[in-house]
This record gives structure tokens, C-alpha cells and sequence, in this order.
């Protein structure tokens, strides 16, 4: 079977790598422009970008798939290699993207998407995150044929995913890549013998993950600390929770919700040490394990504190 691929990240290459071990041709592999990224911002290739190179696949890089967009000359080139490619399917994980028609409708077999929630909860850009921060007991991974909508086609396969306490986007995310590979594998085994049978999504739990902001991610102690836990969780790796003290951005990657009676004001530290800086939340505390200071490295609270103290009463906002 001819597989087109369409992704970017990391997410994405772990797919890419098990279709292309379990012995699908891999005719094209669409991926986003190269980005600058690092100290001195030189242009990268994506993670799906290298990894196709590294086996010989033909790669294109279109701006935008829109004939009648903002860079219809790229949109052309990218439509006369994927027609030359005559793909039976498309695998679409993480692209970047958005297919038109034309595209939707090239492959023999349609597009398959690897989306990383159990649909119709999370459409959108950020259902790993967006689980997360809700405290979803659960997430998973949805294979689903494609349509114009915003993840709204029907659902092929899903599997069940469990929310550990402890689990942020970075540990989450390994899991489903993992999964969602295996289950773009099944997939297109069952589409080759006919065995695929589609399902329409409930109407029912519909929700959307808007992309990530990253004015989001700095922590309002206002809120219960439990709240803020998820979040800290939710945006680790990135972009990061922050906070603000004696006017230094502070990133929060590791925390614990304390039970703690009402009294300070919200963000005012409770307690420092070895073991972690309690503040003060709006319901709740929360004990600050591993923080960061701009430029530094990510410490344990002990080592955090020989670099920055911080005494009872001090206080964090922002």
C-alpha cells in the first residue's frame, strides 16, 4: 500500500517510523517549513523532516495547501507531487495544515488523522495539554477519516489512555505517540482488506483545545492549588508555568497541592526548605519542588534556594 504522511513534530515522526517498519511505501512526506529554533536561531528541520531524509523519502514543504490562498504557486507544486505520488492513503498526525478538498479527496482510501484524545472530547489544537488542565481521569487516541470540519469525521479506531497524578503533556504525549503509531498501523491493515468500519461522532461532549497562549501559563495564586498543579503539569514541557518574584519571571515545572487553612494571602510563601517553598493559594497550598530562574537550569528546591532564598512571608504573583 502507497502512504502519503502529512506531520511535523515529534509526535508525528513516531508514526511516520512505524508505518514505514511495518513495510508501507512511503511515496511523500509533507511536513511544515523549516523553523529557526536554538541560540542562534538557524532554520531546522522538523522531526518528521529529518527522519524522513534519513530513509530517502521525497519530501515537500508547502506554506499552504490552498489553491486559491496566499501561496497558490506552492499549493500547485505540492498537488502535482501528490498526485504523481498516487497515494492509497494519507496519514495526517500533528501536519500543521489544513487540507482542502482537493486533498481529502485524492487518496484512494481518504486521510486518516492521529488524534490524541478520545473524540468529540478536545477537538482542536491542544488535546493533550487541554486533558491535562481539565483533570481528565483519561485521554486516548482517536483514528479518524478526515473530512472539512475541525476534527469532526468519522471515528475508525480509539483506545484508552489513563491520566496518571502525576503525568504532565511531555510524559502524556510519549504514551499516545507510541499508541497512535500503532493504531495508524491497524488501521490501514483493516482498510486493505476492507475491514475499517466508520462511526459517526457523538454529538454529545463536544469540546474544543484552543491552542496554547502563552500569557496562560503564568499561575494566578488566586486559584485552588489543585487547579494550579494541573496546570503546571499541563504546560510542562512547554511553554512553561511562571510566577514573578521581587520582579524575576520564575518558571514552576514540578509541584504538589497541600491541604493548608485560609489566612496569607494568595502567593505569599508559607514555608521554604529542602523539601519544597509552600504558597499560599486560593484554596489550598502548594508545595514548589523544581523551578528554574531565567537563563538557569531546572533544581530541586534545595538548590533552588541557595541561589534565590526565600522566607516566609515573601510573595510570588504575576
Amino acid at each position: 500500500m502507497r502512504v502519503v504522511f502529512a506531520g511535523t513534530p515529534e509526535f508525528a515522526r513516531e508514526a511516520l517510523a512505524r508505518l514505514h517498519a511495518a513495510g508501507f511505501e512511503i511515496p511523500l512526506v509533507l511536513t511544515q517549513p523549516d523553523r529557526p529554533a536554538g541560540r542562534g536561531l538557524k532554520l531546522q528541520p522538523s522531526p518528521v523532516k529529518a527522519f524522513a531524509l534519513e530513509q530517502g523519502f521525497p519530501v515537500a514543504q508547502p506554506r499552504s495547501l490552498r489553491l486559491d490562498g496566499k501561496y497558490p504557486d506552492e499549493a500547485q507544486a505540492a498537488r502535482e507531487v501528490l498526485q504523481a505520488a498516487r497515494p492509497d492513503a494519507m496519514v495526517v498526525a500533528a501536519y500543521g495544515l489544513i487540507l482542502p478538498q482537493w486533498v481529502l479527496d485524492l487518496p484512494r482510501l481518504g486521510c486518516l488523522n492521529i488524534h490524541a484524545s478520545l473524540l468529540p472530547r478536545w477537538r482542536g489544537a491542544a488535546p493533550i495539554h487541554r486533558a491535562i488542565e481539565a483533570g481528565d481521569a483519561e485521554t486516548g487516541v482517536t483514528l479518524m477519516q478526515m473530512d472539512a470540519g475541525l476534527d469532526t469525521g468519522d471515528m475508525l479506531l480509539a483506545e484508552r489512555v489513563p491520566i496518571a497524578p502525576q503525568d504532565t503533556t511531555g510524559s502524556l504525549h510519549d504514551r499516545l505517540a507510541v499508541l497512535g503509531a500503532r493504531l495508524a498501523v491497524e488501521a490501514l491493515e483493516l482498510a486493505a482488506c476492507g475491514g475499517l468500519k466508520p462511526v459517526k461522532q457523538p454529538a454529545e461532549g463536544v469540546t474544543y483545545a484552543a491552542k496554547i497562549d502563552k500569557a496562560e501559563a503564568w499561575l494566578d495564586w488566586s486559584q485552588a492549588a489543585a487547579v494550579l498543579d494541573r496546570r503546571i503539569r499541563a504546560f510542562n514541557p512547554a511553554p512553561g508555568a511562571g510566577t514573578q518574584c521581587a520582579g524575576e519571571a520564575i518558571k514552576v515545572w514540578q509541584a504538589e497541592p497541600l491541604d493548608a487553612p485560609p489566612g496569607a494571602a494568595p502567593g505569599t510563601v508559607l514555608a521554604a526548605g529542602p523539601g519544597g517553598i509552600d504558597v499560599q493559594c486560593g484554596q489550598g497550598a502548594l508545595r514548589l519542588r523544581v523551578l528554574q530562574r531565567a537563563g538557569g537550569k531546572r533544581l530541586p528546591a534545595a538548590d533552588f534556594l541557595r541561589g534565590f532564598p526565600l522566607a516566609p512571608g515573601a510573595v510570588l504573583g504575576g
